[in-house]
């Protein structure tokens, strides 16, 4: 054969190796999760969720959410210029969420999109996996500035999940990430159960006791008056979020 030259075997042979690189690269990124463990705190590929000191015994549909690594470490945006790896911020998770990396667009050129968004991953950056996904998050709010209103922990995971495209959507935002985790999540255990529950029981009766109907009147004004906000932010004003 001369040199400088290729024969069609030589090139068949070198798209056999290209393709079997490819698909022993995609059965590495599949590989099985391991089971959720909240002894250790390990919850792969899930989103995590705990109550908020004294604003979710107010609201209690309020709290701080994470998403875990696929080998159970959690991420979270934890504060400004600051996001925890293995450290979840306000306490043990309560309520978790295991998410199915088959709803994920993982393609591995801007060619190979599964997604109906294709070339518009740019804007977020596309990942090859789902830790790489997370990965660019995190550096990504490493820069931002932590707060409730604009800026929070859901925007961190809302973020995770339109890098990785998840269920082919690319618009997930606050409200959805909250209503995706309270809706559909699980408790942990019983005692999660009471530790996020019995504070903001025992607000609403002492409110009720010590001021009567007008402290729940109140109460109910603040959470529509919250929700209101997070509507609004997110679907007619969404340039007031600094995320």
């Amino acid at each position: 054969m001369i040199h400088g030259r290729y024969s069609v075997m030589d090139v068949k042979g070198v798209s056999d190796i290209e393709h079997s690189k490819y698909a022993l690269g995609f059965q590495h990124e599949s590989w099985p999760l391991d089971a959720i463990d909240p002894a250790k705190a390990k919850f792969p590929c899930c989103l995590v969720w705990t109550s908020l000191p004294v604003v979710s015994w107010l609201a209690p549909f309020i709290g701080h959410v994470g998403i875990c690594k696929e080998d159970g470490t959690i991420l979270d945006f934890a504060g400004s210029n600051f996001v925890s790896v293995d450290d979840f911020a306000f306490g043990a998770v309560a309520r978790h969420l295991q998410l199915d990396r088959e709803q994920c667009c993982f393609p591995p050129n801007l060619a190979r999109h599964t997604c109906k968004h294709g070339y518009l991953h740019s804007d977020y950056g596309t990942a090859n996996t789902w830790d790489e996904a997370l990965q660019s998050s995190a550096r990504h709010f490493e820069h931002k500035t932590y707060n409730l209103f604009t800026c929070n922990s859901h925007s961190f995971v809302a973020n995770c999940l339109n890098r990785l495209c998840y269920r082919g959507s690319m618009d997930w935002n606050m409200i959805n990430v909250a209503a995706l985790i309270l809706f559909t999540g699980r408790w942990t255990d019983l005692k999660s159960i009471v530790r996020s529950s019995l504070p903001c029981i025992v607000v609403l009766c002492l409110g009720f006791v010590l001021v009567g109907w007008t402290f729940l009147i109140g109460l109910f004004l603040f959470s529509f008056l919250l929700m209101g906000w997070f509507l609004l932010a997110n679907y007619l004003m969404k340039n007031l979020l600094e995320c």
